[in-house]
């Protein structure tokens, strides 16, 4: 598969008309003015109705199955259950939850209309403690993760050391990011090679590898009085449990008061959940591999906004943290 055909390639007016056809398929509860909200990967719609809002999310092509996101639907359902706030699925008319919307061109996209959940989207510059609710809730996911029983049609998609950083990754290749000397490919290399050593040897036992979020960072928390809701589940799937720590600070890990994070969302999740010896022990891995995989990320998605706004420097700074998780494998995460 050719990964840059993951991206949206239809305009927000085609998408907007889109989305438009996918709520007439919903009861009249939940029609009403349908405007794109965001478009990052998916393009998610806020739907306003007389008495509700709702979110709509229209999956981009070639990422996931009809059976994939049914599974995600599934997780949710059983999060729920179990009193965390998560989007929950709408029934459209035929009692589906996944829609397939068909295009002029012959092609199909997924849809699915969610409720809405209530919070603010805390940030970085309000207080690092941020990262507290980060980890805490990051630590309930986990052990609702470790003790559910799976449907046996659940399919997610695999996060293993491959996936993400080999050449044929689900993100592209981290040799593609912009800004990348060709000359700063070999220690880069170098910290792929002992990442996959290092985790070939940690393995991938229930108590350490399982279902995980695999993007919880703080624009997917969203904090209303004392109650943490979590969104955007897209990209769960099967994964190291401390990858979720990594992902905590995705595109960051250079940033002065990242070391900072690091230990906040360590102390928030140590009080609903335990971090191993081993896991902990295995952090800057976790941390180095999620900086190169977001290397991927960047150039398969170059035109991003996100990726945009990362400006020239970003891959000098992964250059940078590579050599220091190099060196006695210190934890790659802070400003020079």
């Amino acid at each position: 598969m050719n990964h840059v055909e993951q991206n949206e390639y239809l305009d927000a007016n085609t998408l907007l008309m889109l989305a438009e056809q996918a709520i007439l398929q919903y009861p009249k509860a939940y029609q009403g003015q349908v405007k794109l909200l965001c478009q990052s990967e998916n393009a998610t719609f806020l739907v306003r109705t007389d008495k509700a809002r709702y979110a709509l999310r229209i999956h981009r092509p070639n990422y996931h199955s009809k059976q994939d996101i049914e599974s995600e639907l599934h997780w949710l359902d059983a999060l729920t259950e179990s009193g965390i706030a998560v989007p929950q699925a709408i029934l459209n008319e035929h009692g589906e939850r996944v829609l397939t919307l068909a295009l002029s061109d012959g092609t199909t996209r997924y849809a699915a209309l969610f409720n809405w959940v209530e919070g603010d989207m805390p940030t970085t510059e309000v207080d690092p403690t941020a990262f507290q609710q980060l980890g805490q809730i990051t630590a309930k996911l986990h052990r609702h993760s470790k003790t559910w029983q799976m449907p046996d049609s659940f399919q997610r998609i695999i996060w293993n050391h491959d996936t993400m950083l080999g050449a044929e990754g689900h993100w592209g290749d981290w040799r593609n990011a912009p800004y990348l000397k060709k000359s700063d490919h070999e220690i880069i290399e170098e910290a792929v090679a002992r990442i996959g050593s290092d985790l070939a040897t940690f393995g991938q036992s229930a108590d350490r590898y399982g279902l995980i979020h695999a993007d919880l960072r703080l624009t997917n928390l969203l904090l209303q009085n004392d109650r943490i809701g979590v969104i955007d589940f897209d990209d769960c799937g099967m994964s190291w449990f401390m990858h979720d720590l990594a992902a905590a600070i995705s595109f960051n890990e250079h940033h002065a008061a990242a070391p900072e994070w690091v230990d906040n969302w360590i102390e928030g999740y140590e009080r609903e959940a335990h971090i191993s010896h081993e896991e902990y022990a295995l952090i800057p891995t976790f941390i180095m591999q999620r900086r190169i995989q977001m290397m991927a990320w960047v150039g398969s998605h170059a035109q991003t906004e996100m990726a945009l706004s990362l400006g020239t420097d970003w891959a000098d700074h992964t250059v940078r943290l590579c050599k220091k998780y190099m060196n006695q494998q210190q934890l790659p995460v802070g400003a020079a």
